[in-house]
This record gives C-alpha cells, structure tokens and sequence, in this order.
C-alpha cells in the first residue's frame, strides 16, 4: 500500500534480507574487511556475531553478490538444533551434493569427492552456517573435521560461521573447543549504528526503492527513530514499515517526530493522539500560499473563540439576539434537535461556555473512534502486506 502511495519501485524496508538495500556503516564495512581478509586468505574459520537483526545475514549475501562464482562456489545453510550426522547432511545437499541413504563415512566421503572436483575445476568452495548459536558441541566439532579436507597444502573449505553474542561466548570460553579456536582466523562482532547513521541508512534504503524526496523527514523524526531503536536495523526497519504505512493512510509527505511517537505508541498498543499539520499533508509546492494563510486565520479564531473575551462578546450578541427575537416570538425555546430557538441561546456566558464544551467532548469521542478505527485498518494491511512477504519467500525457496 504505502509503496503505492509514494511512488516506491519496491519496498525498501522488508524484512527479509536482501543484498541491494545493504548499507555500510561503519560497524559493517569493519566485518565486510574481516571477510574480504579471510577469503583471501582462503582457508579456516571467520565468525561474525551480532545481536539479532543486527545485519549479519545482509552482511553475507551482499557479499556472496559480489563473489567471482567462476573461482568460488559458495552455499548458505541456516541451523536449527542439529546434531554432527544431520549438519554434515545438510552441509552436503547445500552443495547439491546427494546423500540420501548414506551413512556418515559414505556422506564424508561424496564431500570429499566434490570438493577435490571443484579443486581439479580451479574453485575453491566456502560454507556460510548461519545461526550458528544453535549448533552443538558435536556438530561444530563436525564443521571442523569438515574443514580438514585438502588437495596436497591448499584448504579445500573455508568456513564462515554467523551467530548471536551467545555463540561468541561459547566460542571463547568452551574447553572443547580449542582445536577449532586455533583454527579462527578472524572474528568481528557487529554493533548497532551510531545516531548519526540512521539518516544516511534510511534515505539510502529509500533511494534503492526510487524515492524521489516524497515523503520528506524532518531532522527530529531521525532523532526519535534513534531512541527507539538504538540503531538495530531490523528494529529500524519494522518501525519505518508501520512510519510509511500510517503516512499512507493519513496522506502524509512530511514525516515528524510526533507522527513517530504516534507510530511507537500504535505499535505498543498504547492510546494516542496525532493530528498531522497542514503543512504534512503535502509539500510548500502542493498547496498555495494563501491556503496557508487561511489556515493560519482559522487558528487564530478557533483560540479567539475559546478566550474569555470572545465568549463574553458571544453572551452579549446572544443576548441582542434574544431580545430581538423575543418581540417577534413569544413561544418558549425549542430543542435545538427539532429546529427553533436554540436552548443555549440567553444572556448567559457561561451556558456558551457549556456549548462549548460539550463541543470539545464530542471531537474527544470522534477523536477515539478515529484512533480506533486508524489502528484496526494498520494491523489489517500491515496483516496483508507482511502475508504476501512470507508467499513471496515460499516461492523464492
């Protein structure tokens, strides 16, 4: 929807990785170096952890887009609680390698086999073992045994394992696992970005999608995104999805730091009030001047109305009123739901005042009513939009 609205060629803040929106900050292109250093290198372990949606995964398909497949052959398998024989399956068919019905020698030794092939074909062959946190003693231990392949000196498999900070913490500290500590030639773990990167990240995602300015930001907006999110680009990019999409629904170009409160509050389920400016309805070229003007007009005699002069002045209009009225019309007041003479129309400030307030009551309501009605249709599209993702990601699988 909201790339609809926009004029967007994609969206740029799905949550499913993809290496064209990839953006190197400076936390980043420290690891892409580690990397970049290890496959030269050409043999071992490299291992990047990361808190969850820090990167890691974009990190490592930005740069198996940029990999020479006429002298690598690279396969990507993400863990779940494996055990050795399993990860060693797993590893295999990743590599298109068949070994159903194998046992584990037979499995080892068709790996073996394509690897020397790949040698022979002058490719060397990397493994990327994402969520490596969930792998066992046993099965790293396995991974490890796996990159004991060679042809004569040269390292047939180079590894590089992806996992949160608890997998760093594991690798480090784990006595069983000196001998594949020896075998680490690089580690870097991935930070969150600095405040001053979350601008440069949004709009450089916002551009890979053809964004053309429209919707603009206003700095605080970058501000509050930041406290939010602490830099996590995952969290950043769930928050601008549901920023887009309410900005969307409430045709907003311009983009402020109460519409993000708005949007947070929304998201944690909290009530909120946002009410956009004029001015984030469309952009100084969409709307003339003078309609600028007339709303600065309208302003000023909304807070003259509810001043304490201006009520004054409404009693006494109303009283003239009255006594005009009055010689033309003896009957007693009417409803003012059944036409007539309104009820609240005497002498009397403060029974304008009461109008007044029960003027205010009923915009609370519809207020409510809004802010309701606002985040049920949120949930549905955000609903609708985050299933067609999750078919879209069937069917690339």
């Amino acid at each position: 929807m909201y790339d609809q609205f926009y004029g967007f060629e994609g969206r740029p803040f799905q949550l499913t990785p993809d290496p064209i929106f990839y953006f190197e900050s400076v936390t980043h292109r420290k690891a892409l170096s580690y990397l970049g250093y290890g496959l030269a290198q050409g043999e071992g372990f490299i291992v990047i952890t990361g808190d969850i949606g820090a990167g890691k995964t974009t990190l490592v398909s930005h740069l198996m887009a940029t990999i020479d497949t006429a002298r690598l052959t690279a396969s990507t398998i993400v863990t779940s609680q494996l055990d050795g024989d399993d990860l060693i399956k797993m590893a295999a068919n990743s590599f298109g390698v068949t070994v159903d019905g194998f046992d584990k020698a037979s499995t080892l030794n068709a790996i073996e086999k394509f690897l020397h092939s790949e040698a022979r074909a002058g490719r060397r062959c990397l493994l990327v073992v994402d969520e490596a946190q969930n792998l066992s003693i046993d099965a790293l231990e396995e991974l490890r045994m796996l990159s004991n392949f060679q042809l004569g000196s040269t390292a047939l498999l180079q590894i590089f394992l992806l996992g949160q900070p608890e997998f760093r913490d594991l690798i480090h500290n784990s006595s069983q696992l000196e001998q594949l500590r020896q075998r680490i030639i690089a580690t870097h773990h991935l930070e969150p970005m600095d405040s001053d990167e979350i601008e440069p990240y949004i709009k450089h995602r916002l551009k890979c999608a053809g964004w053309d300015s429209n919707p603009s930001f206003n700095d605080d907006a970058f501000e509050e995104m930041f406290e939010e999110t602490k830099g996590v680009p995952r969290q950043l990019n769930t928050l601008m999805q549901r920023v887009l999409l309410m900005g969307a629904v409430e045709e907003l170009h311009v983009i402020d730091s109460d519409m993000i409160r708005a949007v947070i509050a929304d998201m944690a389920g909290q009530p909120f009030e946002y009410e956009a400016p004029l001015s984030s309805k469309a952009g100084p070229h969409d709307i003339p001047q003078a309609m600028y003007e007339q709303q600065a007009r309208d302003d000023s005699l909304i807070e003259a109305i509810k001043s304490d002069e201006t009520i004054a002045e409404a009693g006494d209009v109303a009283e003239t009123i009255e006594s005009e009225q009055s010689k033309e019309d003896q009957t007693p007041p009417m409803s003012p739901y059944y036409g007539g003479k309104p009820e609240y129309v005497n002498n009397s400030a403060d029974d304008y005042q009461k109008l007044l307030d029960r003027v205010d009551m009923l915009e609370a309501k519809l207020s409510e009513h809004d802010i309701t009605l606002r985040h049920t249709l949120t949930m549905m599209i955000q609903w609708m939009e985050n299933n067609d993702e999750l078919q879209h990601s069937n069917k690339a699988a």
